[in-house]
């Protein structure tokens, strides 16, 4: 099982590229089932979830092909709606298939999903809304069944604001008879960038974005050309990193737009940040100050940068506090930056992290995607050599990561 050896100690400085997001691709590569077009799309990343995802595609009967950042799906041929527990038990967002199924081919087996260990996301709210636009779903052998002639517009209000759960009404929502209105709908670029995918496919969507998304149902989608927005998260992990070596780095193909809790974060930290057009500048401190952070649905601050940010308080001045409200188990981190040196305490949902004068190199275990960039990030920083083992979960969102930091000035290896 791969590792990543860091000699700590190097300043991060110069320029790199921002990778296509994760967490946009997945569910704009899923729209492709919902047309017999082949579709296009651009700027996705090479990482393990995607291949997971196009594996899952292929299996179904779905044409795929690949070259560089691009990918071509041409779903015409889909002869198999089931998603089988084998594709989906490592990755989550494999669920995204379930609406666009239901909606082109009125039905579709797909196993109740696995991935990080952070805690329950459970799927009710996806099928709460495929019930009120009139499917018969069951739950049988670990698969959710779902059964429909069409699926019709209703009024659906999801309990919890959930990404995955917007994202799945959305994409079956537009092929549904009738208009379908989403309450307390997910605000995350992530869904924009999903609507105007779907929009250039053909579809009727109004108020992605907001807490309130209106659908139009139409006959059928088309073949399109759609390129995926830049990635948010790996965008805040590098400038955590640079914040958190003392760094000055520039960072191209992204945009200051979707982070504006992450760079109010950084500012308050001390960090300099200047938003360009298409980039983002960052130049550290010399030293970094402790900022109090909670985690909450966009606007807000992004559990995903909970743990990132984690290790940068490890090494600031003062005493910061973190509420994570999203997910129940997201400081399992907390005891591996502990055996770095980290001074951090757990009450709950809540971690305490007074910041220490140095971190020292060793052995430790990622726990979840996330999880492994706070690793990384800290040792980055610590004194002699740290080895985060179990680097699956960081090759599942983060491309080409220890040839990107490399080129900013770290030393970082991967053990094979």
């Amino acid at each position: 099982m791969d590792k990543l050896l860091i000699a700590g100690g190097a300043r991060l400085s110069g320029e790199i590229a921002i990778s296509g997001a994760k967490n946009a691709a997945l569910p704009i590569l899923c729209s492709a089932l919902l047309t017999r077009e082949p579709v296009t799309y651009t700027n996705v990343p090479r990482l393990n979830d995607i291949g997971t995802l196009l594996r899952l595609l292929e299996q179904m009967g779905v044409k795929v092909s690949r070259e560089g950042d691009t990918v071509t799906l041409d779903a015409s041929g889909v002869d198999n709606p089931v998603a089988s527990y084998e594709m989906v038990k490592t990755m989550r967002a494999s669920i995204l298939v379930l609406g666009p199924l239901v909606a082109r081919f009125g039905e579709a087996r797909v196993s109740l999903p696995g991935g990080c260990a952070i805690g329950a996301r459970p799927v009710d709210q996806h099928i709460k809304g495929l019930q009120a636009m009139g499917a018969a779903v069951t739950v049988e052998h670990g698969y959710v069944h779902a059964k429909v002639p069409r699926l019709k517009g209703a009024r659906i209000f999801t309990d919890m604001v959930t990404v995955t759960g917007t994202e799945n009404l959305m994409m079956a929502a537009c092929l549904a008879d009738g208009e379908t209105v989403i309450e307390n709908a997910a605000r995350e670029p992530e869904v924009v960038d999903l609507a105007n995918c779907l929009v250039a496919m053909g579809a009727q969507i109004s108020g992605a974005g907001g807490d309130l998304i209106r659908i139009r149902g139409v006959q059928a989608l088309h073949g399109a050309t759609h390129r995926v927005m830049p990635d948010r998260i790996e965008t805040g992990t590098y400038l955590c990193a640079a914040a958190v070596t003392g760094g000055e780095v520039r960072l191209t193909g992204t945009s200051a737009s979707y982070l504006d809790a992450v760079i109010d974060k950084l500012m308050d930290a001390g960090c300099e940040v200047i938003a360009e057009r298409d980039a983002i500048r960052l130049k550290a401190p010399a030293r970094l100050t402790a900022v109090s952070l909670r985690t909450s649905p966009y606007p807000a601050f992004p559990t995903d940068m909970q743990a990132q940010f984690m290790a940068l308080n490890a090494v600031a001045d003062g005493t910061a506090v973190i509420r994570e409200t999203i997910f129940e188990n997201r400081f399992m981190h907390a005891v591996e930056l502990q055996r770095l040196g980290a001074d951090i305490k757990i009450d709950g949902n809540t971690a305490f992290v007074k910041g220490v004068g140095r971190l020292q190199g060793a052995t430790v275990m990622a726990t979840d995607l996330r999880a492994s960039a706070s690793l990384i990030i800290a040792g980055l920083i610590a004194e002699g050599e740290t080895t985060v083992e179990r680097i699956y979960h960081l090759d599942r969102g983060y491309e080409r990561l220890e040839e990107k930091l490399g080129a900013l000035g770290a030393r970082v290896t991967r053990l094979r």
